[in-house]
């Protein structure tokens, strides 16, 4: 699994918390950071969306985390993430957003609801997710599926 995103996440309490959930994934995942572009906000796309698609290997499946994707449960995650046949790939953007061209080319346009949240907190939750998605599948009590 890799996860490809905008910017990079330095060393302060969000990448420690990235850090507990990425090193319990099994494997842990493949972290790759590009840089935030400058300019204007379409070029600023323009420019992440090419330094993303030299990140994101081929032949796999991709999903990108967007405000305007499709929230899912975590057991709905957890079953789309143990449906697949190819190696998974999760891409952020930067504080512009994704460009028009990297949402096309995903598989999958996720979301974790309608606020806007900082990418590095995606980052975060992302890790947290993914580890909440593999204890469901492996039936690990982790997650609390009979909780309001």
């Amino acid at each position: 699994m890799r996860i490809v995103c905008v910017g990079r996440i330095g060393s302060g309490p969000e990448a420690a918390l990235f850090a507990r959930y990425a090193a319990r994934l099994r494997p842990p995942p493949a972290v790759v950071e590009v840089p935030a572009a400058r300019g204007s906000e379409a070029e600023i796309r323009r420019r992440e969306a090419a330094s993303l698609a030299q990140a994101v290997p081929g032949g796999t499946w991709v999903a990108a985390l967007d405000q305007g994707g499709r929230a899912l449960g975590s057991e709905a995650l957890a079953g789309l993430l143990q449906d697949l046949v190819r190696p998974a790939c999760f891409v952020i953007g930067g504080a512009e957003g994704l460009d028009a061209a990297v949402l096309a080319r995903a598989d999958a346009v996720l979301s974790f609801g309608p606020q806007t949240w900082p990418h590095l907190l995606v980052r975060l939750m992302l890790a947290e997710q993914l580890f909440r998605a593999q204890s469901i599948a492996a039936g690990h009590p982790y997650h609390r599926a009979g909780r309001p």
